[in-house]
């Protein structure tokens, strides 16, 4: 009897990915807004039920996809402050896109990411950002901070990715970081 020994999830791809400008349109989260699992599904489930991503979608002239390669995914987007952790859930617009009452922006400029696919079972490949950002870096890629100083790191839900498991019942998220 031959033994199988899962591998856990792996980081499968790597690369640079060049940016437009975009607005992040989104909530911003802190940890007492986490879930009783700790984590921010609670939320995530709260944007599904409140139709809020197509209320931003609502908000663009032309297509997500038109926007940048894998435009239309959902984003939770994170960073250490001075004042605590925070997690916001959005999407990328284009830039200038207006903004719906009751959510908050961020700009960026023109950019570059460092993707990481990370593949595994769904309940295995998050809270893997430190490993990406050390993968992205032994692959030559400098982590960007933004103008105050703050890393700002994305899980990056593309529906083909990520709600289609493979016949091992494996998905792919993407952890992307802003880099030089």
């Amino acid at each position: 009897m031959a033994l199988k020994f899962r591998k856990g999830p792996e980081i499968i791809r790597t690369y640079r990915q060049s940016m437009p400008a975009l607005r992040f349109i989104g909530k911003k989260y802190r940890d007492q807004d986490r879930g009783p699992n700790g984590m921010f599904d609670i939320r995530w489930d709260e944007w599904q039920a409140n139709g809020w991503f197509d209320l931003i979608k609502n908000q663009i002239d032309g297509d997500l996809m038109e926007t940048c390669e894998d435009g239309s995914a959902a984003i939770g987007m994170l960073t250490d402050t001075d004042e605590g952790f925070v997690y916001w859930i959005g999407l990328f617009t284009p830039e200038n896109t207006a903004v719906p009452e009751g959510f908050g922006h961020m700009d960026f400029p023109e950019s570059n990411w460092g993707v990481c696919w990370v593949y595994g079972k769904e309940d295995e490949i998050f809270g893997l950002e430190a490993k990406c950002l050390d993968k992205l870096t032994k692959a030559g890629y400098e982590a960007a901070p933004d103008a105050q100083g703050l890393l700002w790191c994305f899980e990056r839900y593309v529906a083909s990715r990520l709600d289609v498991p493979d016949e091992m019942g494996n998905v792919i998220i993407d952890i992307c970081y802003f880099v030089k």
